[in-house]
């Protein structure tokens, strides 16, 4: 696959919001944390726009370790590439000696490596089996949880994951259906859905698969849990003046990121203090106001970035010990 086809989100924005925590002059090179590497665009970026740093780099999907490796090669071990899930940033962090972070950035999408590779099932466009674990050495892939979970459980990751206002209907199709002849590929469940569907509802907001992929996805990748150990973590891990970018695709994401940097960023000081101590001042400054949207511009030249939603924030001052 070339690699060229793959255009990061946002990256000049992401790149913007790291700098001033970046191009600290002096003492020990600055460390940089991108949680999810895929085919490496922002960590080639980052590497190449700021000349002093080190990078460390996470990722569950070996191929996209293999093939990031080969295209960050040139940088030599300013760059360290280790198999991870992002909420388990503090150990690799530990393992590689680094008390503290000066830059994170996650980019919560689906690489569009995963999207692009038939045989992994992501995309509801192309025929595929049902698999979507973004690391395929471990867990169970989508068509066991079609095939298995129970009625109620499915339709609560539809509605949870995926906001599926028609789950009921679709899962009452897909019980009738595996007890047939169990689920393996992707286009068998397109069809379902669009048959399952009102016409209503197949009318609006694209394919009418979408919402039943994602939210498959994210129940096989444990996604939600794994972010929200992931990003207290990743800010624990931040040097004071460090900072972190978050680019989320969906609303769930975004709501995570948002609570846990607006938690950071409030006063914990009981009401009526005259004076509030350090330890119940913001640990937080936000670096944007909401969450910030890609351009036209980006949109137009890169359909994926449609959805991206950026927020970034500052740590101002230490934990209390």
């Amino acid at each position: 696959m070339s690699q060229t086809r793959h255009v990061p989100v946002m990256l000049q924005r992401c790149l913007d919001l790291l700098a001033p925590a970046l191009e600290r002059a002096g003492g020990n090179p600055p460390v940089v944390v991108d949680c999810t590497l895929g085919l490496g665009g922002h960590s080639e970026a980052l590497l190449t726009a700021f000349p002093e740093v080190r990078l460390v780099a996470l990722d569950r999907d070996k191929e996209a370790l293999r093939l990031s490796g080969e295209r960050l090669a040139p940088y030599g071990d300013r760059a360290t590439l280790v198999h991870a899930v992002y909420d388990e940033l503090p150990e690799v962090l530990d393992r590689l000696g680094i008390p503290k972070a000066q830059g994170v950035l996650f980019d919560l999408g689906v690489s569009s490596m995963q999207l692009d590779e038939a045989d992994r099932g992501f995309a509801y466009a192309q025929d595929a089996p049902l698999d979507m674990r973004m690391d395929q050495t471990t867990g169970i892939g989508a068509a066991e949880v079609l095939n298995t979970y129970p009625p109620g459980e499915l339709v609560r990751i539809l509605r949870a994951y995926g906001e599926e206002k028609q789950a009921k209907r679709i899962v009452s199709a897909v019980v009738r259906e595996r007890e047939k002849e169990p689920f393996t590929n992707s286009a068998r469940l397109v069809e379902l859905i669009r048959d399952s569907l009102p016409q209503a509802a197949k009318r609006t907001g694209g394919n009418p698969a979408k919402r039943t992929f994602q939210a498959l996805r994210i129940e096989v990748n444990g996604e939600l849990t794994v972010l929200e150990n992931a990003i207290p973590a990743a800010v624990a891990s931040l040097a004071v003046g460090g900072r972190i970018a978050v680019l989320s695709y969906h609303s769930l994401e975004d709501r995570l990121v948002k609570q846990v940097f607006a938690a950071g960023a409030a006063n914990t000081a009981p009401p009526g203090l005259p004076v509030v101590p350090e330890r119940y001042q913001p640990r937080l400054k936000l670096l944007t106001r909401g969450a910030e949207l890609p351009t036209e511009e980006e949109v137009a030249e890169n359909r994926r970035a449609a959805p991206a939603r950026l927020r970034g924030a500052e740590r101002i001052r230490e934990d209390e010990r």
